[in-house]
């Protein structure tokens, strides 16, 4: 690996650790998609050697719009790390803190019950593979000062991960139509953004495919256990220090968190 590539990892790692965030990559000579996975895979190895561990993957630019936005066609993913499953329950806190420049968004989670391996995975052998589904918020964050990220940057920051929370695992979930869930994401009490099962990619199984198809060109796969974050249903908003989250799904599920 090029040692820009390993410096690049290592600035993102420091930036991680030491909550300061970087200039963009891309404005300084990282180019090109493949590139930026390589930056991804050395971030997570010099993860893994601080004693974390990959606990399964999240997908990101599954809206239409941020991808017109940043000029993509496609999504992009990145490792879900043990170190931020800040738990699964209802009601959750979280310590600002640990965070650069958090924003929050909801969708679905999925708990893989057998193994997957692309290519040419459908949706429908990604529901037939899932344990059970969640309704899910997910925390972005980034590491690239001010979110001034194209696809290079947020691809090597880890499709800007910062944390997730998952509601209690449904098996019944799988038995709905996954495209016409709803939920709403309110902040502080007031009901600001909401979204359907098919604003991720028409359907989130099909989110789910696409990544396990984008991972066969890296020779790995989805193992059970894993957790695959899908996608955002809905725009993400911004998270302060206080700020209550509160996703309001179909059926009545709530899933809270607050940042304290």
């Amino acid at each position: 690996m090029n040692m820009d590539l390993e410096a690049f990892a290592q600035e993102l790692e420091n930036a991680w650790e030491g909550k300061r965030p970087v200039e963009p990559l891309s404005e300084r000579g990282l180019a090109g998609i493949e590139a930026a996975y390589r930056v991804q895979e050395a971030w997570s190895r010099l993860r893994q050697a601080k004693g974390d561990r990959v606990v399964g993957r999240k997908i990101g630019l599954t809206s239409k719009a941020v991808q017109q936005q940043l000029g993509v066609d496609q999504p992009d993913f990145g490792n879900l790390w043990a170190s931020r499953f800040l738990g699964m329950g209802e009601r959750l806190e979280v310590p600002h803190e640990l965070f650069l420049q958090p924003r929050v968004e909801g969708e679905l989670a999925f708990l893989m019950g057998r193994r997957l391996q692309g290519p040419h995975v459908t949706p429908q052998e990604v529901l037939a593979a899932t344990e059970a589904v969640a309704f899910a918020l997910e925390i972005v964050d980034s590491r690239i000062r001010d979110w001034r990220i194209r696809i290079e940057d947020t691809i090597a920051d880890n499709a800007s991960f910062g944390a997730f929370v998952v509601a209690p695992w449904e098996k019944g979930l799988l038995e709905e139509d996954l495209t016409t869930l709803a939920l709403v994401l309110h902040k502080n009490g007031e009901p600001l953004v909401q979204g359907v099962g098919a604003a991720c990619l028409g359907h989130p199984a099909r989110a789910v495919a696409w990544l396990v198809n984008a991972l066969a060109a890296f020779g790995v796969g989805l193992e059970p256990g894993d957790i695959v974050m899908s996608g955002a249903w809905a725009p993400v908003l911004p998270a302060g220090p206080g700020d209550l989250f509160t996703l309001v799904a179909t059926g009545g599920r709530t899933l809270s968190l607050r940042f304290v």
